[in-house]
């Protein structure tokens, strides 16, 4: 089993990237191969020519929210909220950072958009009901006044207006997550259309970020996030391991809802923690960010390619200066 400290490593902070790269597969790409231990360098842009013409690239689709909203409290001082996801009712389940306590009742101003405080719920998090002038929906003023919520570790001075559309990816077309599934956003429409491309969906949601506390790394546990397989992936899928192609999933959200279905249709909720050990049932490859120390992302990529290998490639990337994280260079395990 993994110990907490296996996830731990050493990060100059200026290899944290803080924009993408232009154009986006010029990004670098390490290549780890899992039988013989050898690391290649490459760029992105190369994917194409290093692919199998049966592989299949499973990309996850999901769209970012502009989710992040600034204002103030009616009653005065400042209010930030982090929308998480849409309840059935049509009200959101958010996160407020505001002075005071929070109450039902309490309103939130972001420009012409209100959100009412219609309950505060166990975690912290609370539910809203966003409110807009008589004529306009409340989702047209969300996306004129969301910011793309970026991670902590991408500083920004100001909120920048081409900020939601660097964190989306070429892909992305089911709105609802709140963090982007990064390794898709390497990809160009260049190298896509040369690729073998299947889809699902998997809204990520902030306990993304969230680091694994405790030393026993398998008390973790992780948010709910909806997800589904579509058929059409499940059937390529399979034909692809059938005719000895590769499944190869771009990202850890696309192995956690794999991983959930063992590659069969469907779709729900997961709260799926892959760690060493797991047995894989749905990829052959992964291809993936640069991961935060001590996350639950990290030891996903152990699981899959082994704890030994996943750190040495980590230490290589360091030593040869990728850019880590969002923005980061990728790892192709294979």
């Amino acid at each position: 089993m993994i110990a907490r400290a296996d996830l731990d490593y050493a990060l100059p902070p200026e290899l944290i990237a803080q924009e993408p790269c232009t154009p986006r597969d010029a990004a670098r790409l390490l290549v780890l191969e899992r039988a013989s231990g050898a690391l290649t360098e490459l760029r992105f842009a190369d994917l194409a020519d290093a692919a199998r013409p049966e592989d299949l690239f499973v990309v996850n689709d999901t769209r970012v929210l502009p989710a992040k909203l600034r204002g103030a409290k009616r009653s005065g001082g400042k209010a930030e909220a982090l929308l998480l996801s849409r309840r059935p009712d049509g009200d959101w389940t958010a996160l407020v950072k505001a002075r005071g306590r929070l109450t039902p009742g309490l309103e939130l101003v972001f420009g012409e958009l209100v959100a009412r405080v219609v309950d505060v719920l166990p975690g912290g998090a609370c539910r809203l009901a966003l409110l807009a002038p008589d004529g306009v929906a409340p989702d047209v003023l969300l996306d004129a006044l969301g910011e793309a919520p970026l991670p902590p570790y991408i500083r920004r001075e100001a909120p920048r207006a081409r900020d939601l559309a660097d964190y989306q990816t070429i892909f992305a077309r089911a709105p609802g997550a709140v963090a982007a599934p990064t390794a898709s956003l390497h990809f160009s429409e260049a190298l896509a259309a040369r690729l073998r491309i299947a889809r699902v969906t998997l809204h990520v949601g902030p306990g993304t970020f969230r680091p694994i506390r405790g030393e026993r790394v398998e008390e973790h546990v992780l948010d709910a996030e909806r997800f589904a397989v579509p058929d059409e992936t499940a059937r390529a899928l399979a034909e692809t391991r059938a005719r000895g192609g590769r499944a190869i999933a771009v990202g850890t959200t696309v192995v956690r809802a794999l991983e959930t279905t063992g590659g069969a249709a469907g779709e729900g909720e997961t709260k799926l923690l892959v760690l060493p050990g797991h047995a894989f049932r749905a990829l052959d490859s992964l291809i993936t960010n640069f991961h935060l120390p001590g996350s639950s992302l990290l030891a996903l990529v152990m699981a899959f390619a082994g704890v030994e290998a996943t750190r040495r490639a980590y230490a290589h990337a360091i030593e040869r200066r990728f850019r880590f994280y969002s923005y980061g260079d990728a790892l192709w395990i294979q």
